[in-house]
């Protein structure tokens, strides 16, 4: 990449129901960059969103469907969880796409060690069916808001130095709720992007992916998403750390007033 762009997590709400080509136009008065497809219940898109979406000249990110585990008790499961991050990529690859998460998935009372290696060996299919597809896509499981989902930051490093295209989504504001309030100053967002350059290296932070949004937590960690200033979310100070380690990338904002906070963080960044 070669700056740092925002997108929107779906269709600007603005739009209504009118669809992407006026999401679009509304990404162009706001000043915004793109969006990250939102595959919430399947991979599903019609002929002419396809086509909206591919013709747009967005930058366009996807979010696999919620129905992933791949660390389901059930084989049947797991393989279903498989294709739709195959499903994901390879449709988002097709329109021309940069990158899609997922959600990898659940420890379900097992050792943290015995469920990476569960969900090691389910990346390596999924990379490797997808290294037959002609356009590359980064395929990045996404830093997670629970204690009991699958996703610290380490984890995900873990396992992004095992493949050629992982690399972590990292969800700031689900590492904020993971941990009960830490992870949310200046220096706690440098200790990030200094970990992964070190771990992974400068293309990291030359292709990065993160989630920005306001977040209600407990100590259970997330509860819900919400407006950046309804929370404690730092954003400021984490887009001063965006600015200073000159991150490339894209940042896709999940607040529930996703364009306007999106055009928050986008202004105050250029600001800085």
């Amino acid at each position: 990449m070669d700056k740092l762009y925002f997108l929107t997590a779906g269709v600007p709400l603005k739009a209504g129901n009118k669809g992407y080509k006026k999401g679009f136009e509304i990404h162009d008065e706001m000043g915004l960059d793109g969006l990250e497809l939102e595959f919430v219940h399947g991979v599903r898109i019609s002929e002419q969103s396809r086509d909206d979406v591919k013709n747009s000249g967005k930058i366009i990110t996807a979010h696999a469907p919620f129905y992933v585990n791949l660390n389901a008790r059930e084989e049947e499961k797991v393989e279903a969880s498989v294709q739709r991050i195959i499903e994901t990529a390879m449709t988002t690859a097709e329109l021309g796409g940069y990158s899609i998460t997922y959600h990898a998935g659940f420890y379900l009372g097992q050792d943290a060690e015995t469920v990476y290696q569960k969900i090691y060996e389910q990346t390596k299919i999924i990379t490797s069916e997808l290294n037959k597809v002609r356009n590359k896509i980064w395929i990045r499981p996404e830093t997670t808001g629970k204690s009991t989902q699958w996703g610290d930051l380490d984890e995900i490093i873990r396992l992004s130095k095992e493949f050629e295209t992982v690399l972590p989504c990292v969800d700031f504001s689900h590492i904020h709720a993971r941990y009960n309030g830490f992870w949310n100053t200046y220096d706690e967002f440098a200790l990030i992007f200094e970990k992964i350059g070190k771990e992974l290296g400068q293309n990291a932070l030359d292709n990065f992916h993160a989630h920005i949004a306001g977040i209600d937590y407990g100590a259970k960690g997330e509860k819900k998403h919400l407006n950046l200033q309804d929370s404690d979310m730092n954003y400021k100070d984490l887009l001063k750390a965006f600015k200073a380690f000159n991150i490339k990338g894209v940042i896709i904002c999940e607040s529930p007033n996703i364009e306007d906070d999106a055009k928050l963080m986008k202004d105050f960044y250029l600001s800085i």
